[in-house]
């Protein structure tokens, strides 16, 4: 017997039954609906809406069915469609007929509203905090390898030298974008919907203060039509997911690319890594591909959501019960990703030869030998004409700047001197670099600085 089965008089369709359950993926919210429950009954008992005896009784009642949960005993059925139903039925089978007054002054709508603020509450506070600890793996990382310098690349081609812990410190000032962005999606998280009703509010005289103060909710939702509608707060959620994905994607090409034969820069754990069925040989970046590509999954639950609010009028529909998987893939996916990526940055070793190598091997320093003419008087311009040239016949002759004489020099602008081979020297092109957000050690020193205060604020 359905517990709204009261107006129908033929039992559902079992294919219909199927379709429209939710428990399958909804009772990862049994907790916080149980919760949930907790606050409200105990705010019905308050207000003299149910007799307190009652409240206390369902209180109990709500209690042991949490017990059972915690201890993997409670059975979800698909009989009853969805988590709250599920719940409430454990609770009327524990404490009898007196559980069905659980139900008075809410409806499923706004409960299901208040189960996914209170799940996102949480969660988003666990990412946050893992996002913190990467963002101190990275600067741990950068200020162990302060002395490395590896080239710069725009266009995925050598651009100028940096050090790698100016590299690092770009995703670390990314991650802090990130971490912002939670942290304002989480104001919108931090609403309360319960009270609104199925979208016309309740006659009954509730509190919707108390039961938001005993559930730790800053504000309620103003409007009971928008509380039961609104997914903004997951759509928020999402969209700061897939910017975080998108820039450990970006992260991850990189380690993929510098773990390569072709770059050799830095040698990933074996933990993080691993073989392949047929060639011996192999070490594959499994992690960081694997991060790389599960950001399209979380792009696509972005892009599924908005598509089903898209033509949703006021005020709920069934459509949205489709808010809930795309959500918790996404959690699922950020909260191992981001751990597995932590460890993955904490555990890789530079090679230091080789990237030294690889500096010494280009023309990155071009610029400085062009801004070198600049100080000598030369306008920009027509320095720059002068060091193409001679990058021109460096290829030529299959040799770099630091190659070429002084006389060779000399014969493409006579305001070359002896000290030019200084300005080409690559440690000096980065120390150069000193200007705010520069690449230069002693500015690199400041941004690391600036990152360990906001990280004591934290």
């Amino acid at each position: 017997m359905k517990l709204w089965g009261g107006r129908f008089t033929k039992p559902t369709n079992e294919l219909v039954e199927l379709y429209t359950a939710s428990i399958p993926f909804d009772q990862r919210l049994a907790a916080q609906d149980i919760r949930g429950s907790l606050a409200h009954v105990q705010m019905l008992g308050a207000c003299g809406i149910i007799p307190q005896a009652d409240a206390e009784t369902i209180a109990a009642g709500l209690l042991q069915v949490q017990k059972k949960l915690e201890q993997g005993e409670l059975q979800f059925s698909i009989a009853h469609e969805d988590v709250h139903m599920n719940v409430e039925k454990h609770l009327i089978d524990l404490i009898g007929p007196v559980g069905g007054k659980l139900h008075t002054g809410r409806s499923r709508n706004d409960q299901v509203a208040l189960d996914m603020h209170l799940y996102l509450k949480e969660e988003v506070e666990e990412i946050v905090g893992v996002l913190y600890r990467l963002v101190e793996v990275l600067t741990d990382k950068a200020e162990e390898y302060l002395d490395v310098i590896i080239p710069g690349y725009t266009h995925l081609q050598r651009a100028q030298p940096v050090l790698l812990a100016h590299h690092l410190l770009a995703y670390v000032g990314m991650f802090r974008r990130d971490i912002e962005r939670y942290e304002d999606a989480y104001k919108r998280i931090d609403m309360m919907p319960l009270g609104s009703g199925a979208l016309a509010g309740t006659t009954f005289p509730i509190d919707r203060d108390l039961v938001a103060q005993e559930l730790g909710f800053s504000r309620l939702y103003e409007n009971s039509m928008d509380a039961v509608s609104d997914r903004d707060f997951i759509l928020e959620f999402l969209a700061a997911s897939s910017i975080l994905m998108m820039h450990l994607s970006r992260f991850c090409e990189e380690l993929v690319l510098w773990s390569s034969t072709e770059f050799s820069f830095i040698e990933l754990d074996d933990a993080y890594c691993t073989g392949s069925s047929i060639m011996p040989q192999k070490k594959n970046p499994d992690v960081a591909e694997l991060v790389r590509g599960k950001t399209g999954r979380v792009y696509g639950n972005l892009i599924g959501l908005l598509t089903v609010l898209k033509g949703l009028p006021l005020a709920y529909n069934k459509d949205l019960q489709e808010d809930k998987e795309g959500m918790f893939d996404t959690v699922d996916t950020l909260k191992t990703g981001l751990v597995l990526f932590a460890g993955m940055i904490e555990t890789l070793q530079v090679r230091r030869a080789n990237v030294e190598r690889a500096v010494k091997a280009d023309f990155s320093n071009a610029t400085d030998l062009a801004d070198y003419l600049v100080r000598k008087g030369l306008p920009f311009r027509n320095a720059h004409e002068v060091i193409g040239k001679l990058v021109l016949q460096c290829i030529e002759q299959g040799c770099y700047l630091l190659d070429l004489t002084l006389e060779q020099y000399q014969a493409a602008s006579e305001l070359f001197e002896a000290d030019l081979f200084a300005a080409l020297d690559i440690r000096n092109v980065v120390n150069a670099r000193n200007s705010k957000g520069g690449t230069g050690t002693e500015s690199v020193k400041i941004q690391l600085a600036h990152v360990r205060e906001w990280l004591g604020t934290k």
